[in-house]
This record gives C-alpha cells, sequence and structure tokens, in this order.
C-alpha cells in the first residue's frame, strides 16, 4: 500500500506554482497544527528547481514550522482536549500518552528525532504543550530537529541536483517507512529506559 507516493506527487504539482514559496511557507505552517503532508515533500522540488534559493525555500519552510508549532503548542496546553479528536483522525491515539510521558522527561530530545520522521510534527507538538514543557528547550529542540531535516533535504537537492531528487522520487515509501520505524523504536526505547529507572 503506497502512503507517502500520492501526497508526494501532490507536493510536486503545487512546488510548480507561481506562489509556491508562499505555499512552502503555508504549507509548513500548517502541517505543524493539523496538516498531513511534510513539507519537504515541496521544498525538494523547489530545490532542484532553482539550486541557488534551496537554503532561502529551507529556511521560508522551517520559519512557517516554528510558527505553527507555537499554536500546536497552545492547543495542547491550552485545549488538549479539543485537540485529541485531531489526534485520533491520525491514528496516534494509543501513543499519545507515551509521547506525552516522553515529551516530559526528554522533550528536547525528543523533538530532536521527531524532526526527522514522516510522523505529523504536530503529534509531538500537541504532546510539549499537554505536558508544559519549558519553552525554552521546546523552541530549540524543535528549531534544530526540523532545522537539520529542511537544510539536509535541500543541501541534498542542491549538490545531488536531478539525481537525488529522482532517488527521493523513487525511494519515498521505504524511507517514509523506515523513519517512521525508526521513530517508534526510539520511543519504546526511551519509554523503556523510563521505566527502568
Amino acid at each position: 500500500m503506497e502512503v507517502f507516493k500520492p501526497l508526494y506527487l501532490k507536493a510536486l504539482h503545487w512546488s510548480r506554482h507561481r506562489h509556491a514559496p508562499a505555499l512552502l511557507t503555508g504549507l509548513s505552517f500548517i502541517e505543524a497544527i493539523f496538516f498531513p503532508v511534510p513539507p519537504e515533500m515541496m521544498l525538494a522540488p523547489m530545490s532542484l528547481a532553482q539550486p541557488k534559493r534551496a537554503m532561502w525555500f529551507a529556511t521560508l519552510s522551517l520559519a512557517g514550522s516554528m510558527v505553527g508549532m507555537f499554536i500546536g503548542y497552545a492547543l495542547g496546553y491550552y485545549a488538549v482536549e479539543m485537540a485529541m479528536p485531531l489526534v485520533e483522525s491520525l491514528g496516534y491515539a494509543d501513543q499519545f500518552e507515551s509521547i506525552k510521558q516522553q515529551a516530559a522527561e526528554n522533550g528536547f530530545w525528543l523533538l530532536l528525532i521527531a524532526g526527522f520522521t514522516p510522523i505529523p510534527f504536530k503529534i509531538f507538538t500537541i504532546a510539549s504543550g499537554a505536558v508544559g514543557m519549558p519553552l525554552l528547550p521546546f523552541f530549540f529542540g524543535a528549531l534544530i530537529g526540523r532545522g537539520k531535516r529542511v537544510y539536509l533535504v535541500a543541501g541534498a537537492i542542491r549538490l545531488g541536483g536531478a539525481r537525488a531528487e529522482a532517488a527521493l522520487h523513487r525511494y519515498i515509501e521505504p524511507i517514509g517507512w523506515f523513519a517512521l520505524a525508526l521513530l517508534v523504536a526510539v520511543v519504546a526505547w526511551l519509554f523503556l529506559r523510563g521505566q527502568g529507572a
């Protein structure tokens, strides 16, 4: 079953729009709150089309995500019960308590990891707000975690050109599932480590 490829193809279509930079910023913003399409799926073809602007596109994506993540945090902090239908609709209701616990205990590190997964970033921002994670580690964890991800994509496309974008297109499914499995393994390890402490 293909999950990531259809979303990637839709983002490819958006990347050709004349207002693509604004769309990328907006996509990054809403992805951090409720939208399921990772902005890197739009960032990659935009970086391929204009390699000299790749890092600028990554900066726009990061800026949109940073604003969106604070709204996600506020949802968790002030209205977690209102946010739960979203968490449930995305299929993370069972894991949400564990993610909240990890956000309370290892929030900074959890956000560093979350920045590299196809799991919607909003799950982590809502969970961080729900446990009242201090804003400074929340900000820097998300900034570094998400920043590494978008700049890595933009840099890879700028250096690798069409071959890198073609590889991303060809292997988006296994990459997405591998990143998902990696996140589950790390969260499980952090949880088990916390239980043994």
